[in-house]
């Protein structure tokens, strides 16, 4: 049998550690069949990203329909997009679908502080949010979608409730960059408008400077979906996976370890 189609639209990052290439090596490790498209590429290496280049929106739109009128997906992951008019090519596409999406919003690279999308991020929100599942925000992301200040976990916590009643979709907020870098702890919050669910975790040491983790939590969070989890155990499964993965990171250049 076919393993289950997991869509999957990306940036390219050329070291292989995050973006499209890195999701694709976790959704085939997780038994689903990767397809999808680049949104934009970016100039980088293990030492940092130098600038990225949206590709055209008319392009990444005909691709997905041609896509998605032939393969049949059964959950899509959404990293960088780039700008608010790929954002909007990639909402109209997904109108041929049910699939659940996953989308991780990144907005700035870690390494390097460059800026990955340009124009209006709630453009952006807007186009994507009729289709989405859940959303996987890190601190600084949540703080972009909400104007709040997000400086600790229950800063954080809040934001994700406020986000998850505006979108009427889910937020996994990640601790593994909040509190205290010498505590044990690493939770994360699954938060609902309805409520919020601990996912328990030990924090690993120096984890937070691994490339790609947001990538890889988000890619298997959606092929757990794909394979027909429900949603917290598919969040409490990618996180024990990429714990994993964090625990063992490669080393492929000069710069900063990688997820794979």
């Amino acid at each position: 049998m076919t393993a289950p189609g997991l869509l999957i639209c990306a940036g390219l990052d050329p070291s292989g550690g995050a973006g499209l290439i890195a999701d694709v090596r976790i959704a085939a490790l997780l038994d689903t069949r990767p397809v999808g498209v680049v949104t934009a590429s970016t100039i980088q290496n293990t030492q940092g990203v130098l600038g990225s280049v949206p590709l055209d929106p008319d392009l990444i739109r005909q691709q997905l329909e041609t896509l998605l009128s032939d393969i049949e997906v059964t959950s899509v992951k959404i990293g960088m997009v780039g700008n608010a008019q790929i954002a909007a090519a990639i909402g109209d596409a997904l109108n041929l679908t049910r699939a659940p999406l996953v989308w991780d919003p990144v907005a700035r690279s870690s390494r390097g502080d460059t800026a990955l999308f340009e124009g209006s991020f709630e453009h952006m929100v807007a186009s994507l949010a009729p289709h989405l599942t859940l959303i996987t925000p890190n601190a600084n992301e949540l703080a972009l979608l909400t104007g709040m200040s997000v400086a600790d976990v229950d800063d954080a916590v809040e934001a994700g409730r406020s986000v998850a009643t505006r979108l009427q979709a889910a937020v996994l907020v990640k601790g593994g960059h909040l509190g205290a870098a010498d505590s044990a702890d690493s939770a994360d919050y699954l938060c609902r408008a309805s409520g919020v669910i601990e996912l328990p975790g030990v924090r690993i040491p120096e984890g937070e400077r691994v490339h790609g983790t947001g990538c890889a939590l988000s890619t298997a969070i959606a092929a757990y979906l794909a394979n027909g989890s429900e949603l917290l155990e598919a969040c409490q499964e990618a996180k024990r996976f990429v714990a994993e993965l964090i625990g063992a990171p490669v080393s492929p250049g000069r710069g900063a370890k990688a997820v794979l």
